[in-house]
């Protein structure tokens, strides 16, 4: 099991220059992307960046939500509601009010299975894959204690207590391409 904290994450710009991004894991090989989890605050209105060859998983972690409008696609992003889409489509957050939302994004090579993403409480995951477990305040995971936007990788069964809840990414193995970090 690997535990990583705020302290080992990278605060980067966004693609488009418009905010920041907080890089918790980056997975790639050759200069391609297999895995990105990151976390961004949408403050306003306005284009997200585009990202050919990903496709994209965003969760709002606080703050109301918004929308995601881009052709042929339209999304709520309401609170703790995993929402998958492209990230080659332009699309345009609207609906935010200027009132900040937070998120925790997945990203992943389309060229790759896509992954499972869930929010959980309490309950037991069984193996199959990686597990990114990403705690949305204090929790623990197989009893140990771990705080808030910590960050858990396993391979093994995971039982989670969190009561504001844990973003659950699963991974299938690609192929020993990625699991996690070495």
């Amino acid at each position: 099991m690997t535990h990583l904290t705020p302290n080992d994450y990278k605060v980067q710009p966004w693609a488009n220059g418009r905010g920041q991004t907080v890089e918790l894991l980056r997975l790639e090989q050759d200069g391609v992307l297999h895995l990105r989890l990151s976390m961004a605050t949408v403050g306003e209105d306005g284009p997200f960046s585009i990202f050919p060859g990903i496709d994209r998983n965003l969760t709002v972690i606080s703050g109301p939500g918004f929308n995601l409008v881009g052709d042929g696609l339209a999304l709520t992003c309401a609170p703790l509601a995993p929402v998958a889409f492209p990230g080659d489509i332009a699309v345009v957050a609207t609906g935010t009010h200027n009132q900040p939302s937070d998120d925790f994004n997945v990203m992943t090579g389309r060229h790759l299975p896509r992954p499972t993403v869930n929010v959980e409480h309490d309950t037991t995951l069984p193996k199959g894959g990686t597990l990114y477990l990403f705690a949305l305040g204090p929790a623990s995971v197989n009893g140990s204690p771990i705080a808030h936007h910590d960050l858990i990788i396993t391979d093994a069964p995971a039982r989670i207590i969190a009561a504001a809840g844990m973003i659950v990414v699963r991974v299938i193995s690609y192929d020993g391409r990625i699991a996690h970090p070495t």
